[in-house]
């Protein structure tokens, strides 16, 4: 399972680091040390917080930007078929769905907790694995 450190996990939800890690120190968010003394969040943990972020509305000094039409988020769901998939990505407060092949998605190795960037351009979402 992938492990988050608090920068990543900030960026990752649209907020400052000092933001994560109060959340962190105030117990919201479920944190773990690495063997270097570092803060880690286990990225099923973050996907399930990001979602749980979203759905508040986030906190008052939470900034959310978006560069272009890249949205780096988590992946927070993945729905496999026979030849198609959906995967949502929550990017900050953004939901973004895609729907891909399951190869695609086998490829890339997208499963809840893993970091992605969606990618918008006219009506299509492409997700690239970070």
């Amino acid at each position: 399972m992938q492990s988050y450190t608090i920068g990543q996990a900030a960026r990752l939800l649209g907020v400052s680091p000092d933001t994560a890690r109060r959340w962190a120190d105030a117990g919201r968010m479920a944190t773990h040390r690495d063997e270097g003394g570092r803060r880690l969040i286990d990225g099923r943990d973050l996907a399930a917080f990001s979602v749980e972020i979203a759905k508040s509305g986030g906190e008052e000094d939470a900034s959310y930007t978006s560069v272009r039409n890249a949205f780096p988020g988590i992946v927070t769901a993945v729905k496999l078929g026979d030849v198609a998939a959906q995967v949502e990505i929550q990017a900050g407060p953004h939901r973004l769905v895609s729907l891909l092949t399951r190869e695609a998605v086998e490829e890339l190795g997208l499963e809840v907790g893993v970091e992605a960037t969606a990618r918008v351009k006219s009506t299509n979402v492409h997700i690239d694995r970070a």
